[in-house]
C-alpha cells in the first residue's frame, strides 16, 4: 500500500478529537513512510539471501544431471542414425530398433498374405490297378498294370484393372505307368484306352517320374457393355491365353468329364473323335498353347448361354512350332436350361477344323467335324449324359461316335456321397477304313512279316463298330479318400469281327485336397 493511501486511511479512522494539529499528523505520516521503506529494504535483502542460499546448495547436482542427460541424448541420436542393432548402443535404441524391425516384418507378411487373398489350391493323387482278360496272343505287355498320377492346381485372382477381373491358373502334373493303354492300342482299338488316368511325361522311360507344368494361362473377365455399371452387368467377355487343356473350355460334361472320379475309359471322358481320335492334336503330355474368346450372357439367369471361339497349336504347333500355319480352330455354343421341375441341364454344340490331322496312310491333311455334349439332371440323384461326334472331312479309322450313360447318386441307398456310373459307347468304322481293310493286324502292324504269332487277326474285313461298356462304383471313405471298383467290356475291337472280346477289371484310389 502506498504511504499516502495508508495515511489517508488512518486519518479517516481516527476520531476527530484525536487529531491535535495538522503538524502532528504530518510527522506521523513521515514516520510511517520511513518504517515502510525500511521494511521494503529488508524484504529485498531477505529475498537476495534466500536466492543466494538456494544457488549455493543445488547447482553442482543439477549441472551433473544436465550433462548426463545431454550425453545420453547424444548417444541415442547417434544410434538412431544407423539401422544396425549394436550391443554398445543404449538399451532404449536397441529395443526400439528391434520393435521397428518386427513391425516391418509383420507388415511384409501382411502384404504377402493380402497378395495371395483368394488363392485356390487343389491337389490329388490317383492310383489305378487293372487286370485284363481276353486279349489275344502276342500281347506280352497285356498283363496286370499299375499306375499313378499326381495333380496340383493353383488359381490366383489378380488385382482388378478397372472393372476387369483377372486371374492366372497353373497346373502341375506327374506320374508313372501307361496302364493297359499300350496293349489296347497295339491291338488296333479305335479309341478304347481303358485307363485315361495313366500319365508318363512325354512317354519317357518307365523309371522316370517327371513333374511338368501342364497348364499356365491368364484370363480377363470384362463386364459388358464397356464402361457400364459392373454390379448390374449380366454379360461378360472372357479372354484366355496360354498353355491349356482344351477340354477345360470345350466339350465339358457334368456326367462324364473327370477320369479321376468318373469313367476311366477315354471314350467316356471326352468326345472320342477329339480325344482318343486325336483330333485335338495335343502334345505328348496332353496340353497345347492357345487362345480362347468367350461371351457369356446371364440376363435370364439361371438360364444362361455362351459362345466360344478357340485357336490352338496342333501337331508340331502344340510344341510351339509353326503355331499359326495350321492351327486347330474350334467354335462352341452352349446353354444351361431348366427341365423336369427346374432341374439343370447343359447342352453344347461345337465344330472344329484341324489343320494337321493324320490320315489313314500316315499323311497330314486338313480335317474337321462337329459334336454334341449334353448332361441333364433327372430327379434328386440321377445325371444323364450323352455325346455324339461326326467327321465332316478327313480319312480316319472311325468317323462317328456315340456315348451314353448315367450317374446315380448314393442317396437312394443311404450313401449320399457314393455313386454308380454306367455307360456304353459305339465307334463306327469309316468307309475309308473299310476300303483299307486287311492291311493291318491287331497289333497295329501293316502287313506283318510274322503271321504265325497271331491266330485270329490277319486280313480281316472291318465291319460295324467297336463297342465299349463300363460300370463303376465310387465309394466315399472320407472327404479326401475314395475307392472305385471299375469294370469294362470291349466288343469287336477295331471293328474286327474276328477279334476276341476283352474285359478289364480295375480298382481306382483317389486322395484329394
Amino acid at each position: 500500500m502506498k504511504p499516502l493511501a495508508l495515511a489517508a486511511a488512518l486519518f479517516a479512522a481516527l476520531p476527530a478529537h484525536a487529531a491535535s494539529s495538522e503538524a502532528d499528523l504530518t510527522k506521523l505520516i513521515q514516520k510511517l513512510n520511513e518504517r515502510l521503506d525500511n521494511l521494503e529494504k529488508r524484504n529485498a535483502e531477505l529475498e537476495k539471501q534466500i536466492q543466494a542460499d538456494h544457488a549455493a546448495k543445488v547447482p553442482a547436482d543439477i549441472e551433473k544431471r544436465v550433462q548426463s542427460l545431454e550425453q545420453a541424448q547424444e548417444q541415442v541420436n547417434k544410434a538412431l542414425d544407423s539401422d544396425e542393432i549394436s550391443q554398445y548402443e543404449p538399451d532404449l535404441t536397441s529395443r526400439l530398433k528391434a520393435a521397428e524391425k518386427d513391425v516391418l516384418e509383420t507388415r511384409k507378411a501382411v502384404k504377402r498374405t493380402e497378395g495371395l487373398e483368394g488363392l485356390k489350391v487343389g491337389a490329388s493323387l490317383t492310383t489305378v490297378a487293372q487286370m485284363p482278360s481276353g486279349l489275344p496272343k502276342g500281347t506280352a505287355d497285356g498283363n496286370s498294370q499299375l499306375n499313378y498320377r499326381a495333380d496340383v492346381t493353383a488359381e490366383l485372382p489378380l488385382e482388378p484393372f478397372g472393372n476387369v477381373d483377372q486371374k492366372i491358373f497353373a497346373h502341375f502334373r506327374m506320374g508313372q505307368g501307361l496302364g493297359l493303354n499300350s496293349p489296347f492300342a497295339n491291338l488296333g482299338a479305335f479309341a478304347s484306352a481303358p485307363n485315361a488316368v495313366a500319365f508318363r511325361a512325354s512317354g519317357a522311360s518307365p523309371d522316370d517320374s517327371v513333374a511338368i507344368l501342364g497348364q499356365a494361362w491368364y484370363q480377363a473377365a470384362i463386364p459388358l457393355p464397356f464402361g457400364g455399371f459392373k454390379p448390374r452387368s449380366r454379360e461378360t467377355l472372357e479372354l484366355t491365353f496360354g498353355k491349356m487343356d482344351i477340354f477345360g473350355f470345350f466339350d465339358r460334361n457334368a456326367g462324364a468329364n473327370d477320369e479321376s472320379r468318373q469313367f476311366l475309359n477315354s471314350i467316356f471322358v471326352h468326345n472320342p473323335l477329339l480325344d482318343a481320335g486325336r483330333q485335338v492334336g495335343v502334345d505328348a503330355n496332353g496340353f497345347q498353347p492357345g487362345f480362347v474368346a468367350s461371351y457369356l450372357n446371364e440376363t435370364r439367369k439361371p438360364q444362361t448361354w455362351r459362345v466360344s471361339l478357340g485357336v490352338f497349336g496342333t501337331g508340331v504347333g502344340a510344341n510351339y512350332q509353326r503355331f499359326f500355319s495350321s492351327p486347330l480352330i474350334m467354335a462352341q455354343a452352349e446353354t444351361s436350361l431348366r427341365f423336369f421341375d427346374g432341374l439343370t441341364g447343359n447342352y453344347r454344340l461345337y465344330a472344329w477344323q484341324q489343320g494337321q490331322g493324320t490320315e489313314l496312310d500316315g499323311s497330314t491333311a486338313s480335317q474337321g467335324g462337329w459334336g454334341i455334349s449334353a448332361d441333364q439332371r433327372l430327379g434328386d440323384g440321377v445325371t444323364l449324359f450323352g455325346r455324339y461326334g461326326q467327321m465332316a472331312k478327313g480319312k480316319v479309322p472311325f468317323d462317328r461316335a456315340l456315348t451314353l450313360g448315367a450317374e446315380f447318386n448314393g442317396s437312394y441307398w443311404d450313401r449320399g456321397a457314393d455313386a454308380i456310373g454306367v455307360a456304353a459307347g459305339w465307334l463306327q468304322a469309316s468307309d475309308d477304313y473299310h476300303a483299307a481293310g486287311g492291311t493291318r493286324d491287331l497289333l497295329g502292324n501293316d502287313n506283318p512279316a510274322d503271321a504265325s504269332t497271331f491266330t485270329d487277326n490277319i486280313n480281316f474285313t472291318p465291319s460295324g463298330a467297336e463297342r465299349v461298356a463300363e460300370i463303376y462304383y465310387r465309394y466315399h471313405i472320407t472327404n479326401q479318400f475314395e475307392l472305385s471298383p471299375d469294370f469294362q467290356y470291349v466288343w469287336r475291337m477295331g471293328a474286327n469281327p474276328a477279334a476276341s472280346n476283352a474285359m478289364v477289371l480295375g480298382l481306382r484310389a483317389q486322395l484329394s485336397y
